[in-house]
């Protein structure tokens, strides 16, 4: 039996580089961003700037919404109808119905074959495991036997990340604002990790925000000097270019990881986290 061709969908949260996209041949299905009532797809059609802009003088963050299933069926649908298998990687289950959704459009065909992975992550969380899938569909692996490695391996991403400012979190509802408010004014940082899907907060740094990813980086030393050597990701969202270049600095000295990359957050992730985030995300072996 001839071998079947396989693609690979992620979501927009995957926070992957337009050089890795085309790297890895994969197809970007964007989540929605709505702002007074219009709906934009997520970094095709609005910047993070443009939604802090809007964020700030609204004092809300905007909301975010899932892929739309009718946008969802019309990309698959070649592919369905060339009887494919499509491997559609989705950020968490316990943040998007995004999953479910393409699920559903799954269903609707007859042809091909739709294959859903909870990523159970959130921005290069899910771009590390996109990345895996395509080095396995370069071996010559078939689509069972690439989900069943990736889900295998899913909870050991490693995604961490500190922010700048507690306001995008208190904005939607993921910490009180009288926290929030108390937490700027002492200049805190909390660190937030992605376990079991969800997000958890851990250490808080304090601090100007350079300080707080400086010291941040250093506790993740042991973590990293243990992890999967063959790339680390920089993930970010509006910073000054010399804090992301320091974090940098501090792994490259590691003398460790065989990749390192940098990439911008989308609007979506920013929209939640806001200006001034930074995370580290890799693989524990």
């Amino acid at each position: 039996m001839a071998e079947r061709t396989v693609r690979i969908f992620a979501d927009s949260t995957c926070d992957l580089s337009d050089e890795l996209i085309k790297k890895y041949n994969i197809t970007i299905v964007p989540l929605c961003i709505v702002i007074d009532n219009k709906s934009y797809f997520d970094k095709s059609e609005i910047t993070p700037e443009e939604i802090f802009d809007w964020a700030d003088k609204n004092n809300k963050i905007p909301k975010t919404a899932a892929i739309s299933f009718d946008y969802f069926k019309e990309l698959v649908a070649p592919h369905m109808e060339a009887d494919e298998d499509v491997i559609f990687f989705g950020i968490s289950e316990d943040m998007s119905t995004t999953c479910n959704v393409a699920r559903l459009v799954g269903q609707e065909f007859e042809k091909g074959r739709l294959f859903v992975i909870n990523s159970m992550n959130l921005s290069t969380g899910i771009g590390l495991q996109v990345i895996r899938a395509a080095e396995l569909l370069e071996q010559g692996k078939t689509a069972e036997e690439i989900v069943s490695e990736i889900e295998a391996l899913r909870s050991k991403v490693r995604a961490s990340f500190v922010v700048d400012t507690l306001t995008y979190l208190a904005r939607g509802g993921r910490c009180t604002a009288v926290a929030a408010l108390l937490g700027n004014t002492l200049k805190l940082h909390p660190s937030i990790r992605v376990i079991d899907g969800k997000m958890t907060p851990r250490k808080k740094y304090r601090g100007k925000i350079s300080k707080a990813l400086a010291d941040y980086s250093k506790d993740l030393k042991e973590e990293l000097l243990n992890a999967d050597k063959k790339r680390v990701f920089i993930t970010y969202s509006k910073i000054d270019p010399e804090i992301p270049k320091a974090v940098r600095e501090f792994i490259e000295s590691l003398n460790y990881f065989e990749e390192i990359f940098e990439t911008e957050a989308g609007g979506v992730i920013s929209s939640h986290c806001g200006p001034g985030t930074l995370g580290i995300l890799f693989y524990a072996v």
